[in-house]
């Protein structure tokens, strides 16, 4: 129903009426949280507050705009030193904001001011405490050093622990977990992961707890554990609808969208796309709209004949369904070299020398080339004994050029490299 001009500026007055409002009670709100403590003898630190916590309302609700204005009013009413990790947080939510617009020289902008408040704050500091090591870390990560980030944020976990800070080890523990996932070691990310998971059944962190369960759901995904993979992902959700984060809901879709792309379920996995496409504001997710788009692309013709995801090892077949191919190697280079190269004959030299790396010899390659073919036509042809992939010839084996194959962009997830190395998804 279109409102008329004056239901329109009624609206907008209950609106703004209800920002002026959020701004008085956040400026009045005398507790201590995790961003910094009101002075009231100083009026201009009381309504950076306000407009801080303000800003962090507009970023849960996705109004990204607003959000970045309230955050830049309060960055400037902050002072150094007695504001320095107020104004690394406020750096971080910016950052954040400007990856996710696509903005990359304002996301460079944030990130050297960090930089150089950490080289101000180093030496103004009589100890490097817990919270520097992290920060410091987190400007790593920025920079893509992430084995120097490693290190920052184990430090940052330990002293934490000395300094009886456990909201620090949560955030440290995800650093640590996302920094091996960042370097594809899944396996230690899981570690951290579980740590925190039994560190957040004490603390009361629904962000980072909503950030975790995503963040395990891309795990078990790198794992291709793809049900533990759904279940994390609607852990999330269910965690942030607690807390009325709506920022990071249109990514979870997309996430449980690439996990049913993986099992094979095309026309599912459509529509967790559309639905994460519907329910963002484009001209504030730029970044997510291309990753939707490209994912779009990606399995919109889902007829084919055999989908191969070379990443995670996994081929679907129209009729047969998911084949996992993870311990069987020197099928999936076979089936890839001749699917790459279709309507071209290999004989047994050439497959001896790509696939095995070897100059061909008869006693060796002849029987090890022939079992290899026959194992790759029993995982891969809808009927035992067909031929429709897989043709021999006098001049060796090809793959049918008849038949419809499709291939996983073999890329991150969206294809689009991110910004200052930060999802939107991490914790500030």
């Amino acid at each position: 129903m279109i409102q008329n001009s004056n239901q329109s500026g009624t609206a907008q007055k209950s609106d703004q009426s209800k920002m002026d409002s959020v701004i008085a009670r956040a400026t009045l709100n005398f507790k201590k949280d995790d961003s910094y403590v009101a002075n009231y003898e100083d009026e201009d630190r009381v309504q950076g507050q306000g407009y801080y916590r303000l800003a962090k309302v507009y970023y849960d609700k996705s109004d990204l705009n607003k959000a970045e204005e309230f955050f830049i009013k309060s960055l400037e009413r902050t002072q150094f030193p007695r504001d320095a990790f107020a104004m690394f947080k406020i750096h971080g939510f910016l950052i954040r904001i400007y990856s996710e617009s696509l903005q990359e020289s304002k996301a460079n902008h944030h990130i050297q001011s960090s930089e150089m408040l950490l080289e101000k704050l180093a030496s103004s500091l009589g100890t490097l405490n817990a919270e520097y090591f992290y920060n410091l870390g987190v400007v790593n990560t920025y920079k893509g050093d992430f084995r120097d980030a490693r290190k920052n944020f184990m430090l940052s976990y330990k002293k934490a622990q000395e300094e009886h800070e456990p909201e620090l080890v949560s955030k440290s523990l995800f650093a640590l977990a996302t920094n091996y996932y960042n370097t594809g070691e899944f396996d230690l990310s899981l570690t951290y992961l579980k740590q925190l998971d039994e560190l957040l059944n004490i603390l009361r962190k629904d962000y980072l707890k909503g950030s975790m369960y995503i963040l395990f759901g891309h795990v078990y995904s790198g794992l291709n554990k793809l049900a533990e993979s759904l279940d994390s992902y609607h852990k999330a959700i269910r965690t942030l609808q607690g807390k009325t984060s709506w920022n990071l809901y249109s990514y979870i879709l997309l996430y449980q969208g690439v996990v049913y792309k993986k099992l094979g379920e095309f026309t599912k996995a459509l529509i967790f796309f559309n639905l994460a496409k519907n329910s963002i504001d484009e001209r504030n997710f730029k970044r997510l709209k291309q990753k939707i788009a490209q994912e779009v692309d990606d399995v919109n013709d889902s007829s084919v004949d055999l989908y191969l995801d070379r990443n995670n090892r996994v081929i679907h077949e129209k009729n047969i369904g998911t084949i996992d191919f993870k311990h069987r190697f020197v099928l999936l280079e076979i089936l890839f070299l001749l699917a790459r190269n279709p309507g071209q004959y290999f004989n047994k030299d050439d497959l001896a020398k790509l696939i095995w790396k070897d100059e061909y010899n008869p006693l060796i390659h002849d029987k090890l080339i022939y079992t290899s073919v026959s194992r790759l036509r029993k995982l891969i042809e809808p009927t035992e004994g067909s031929r429709k992939y897989i043709i021999r010839g006098k001049d060796g084996y090809t793959f049918n050029n008849q038949v419809r194959a499709r291939f996983h962009k073999e890329t991150e997830t969206g294809g689009q490299k991110t910004i200052a190395n930060v999802e939107i998804s991490s914790p500030v």
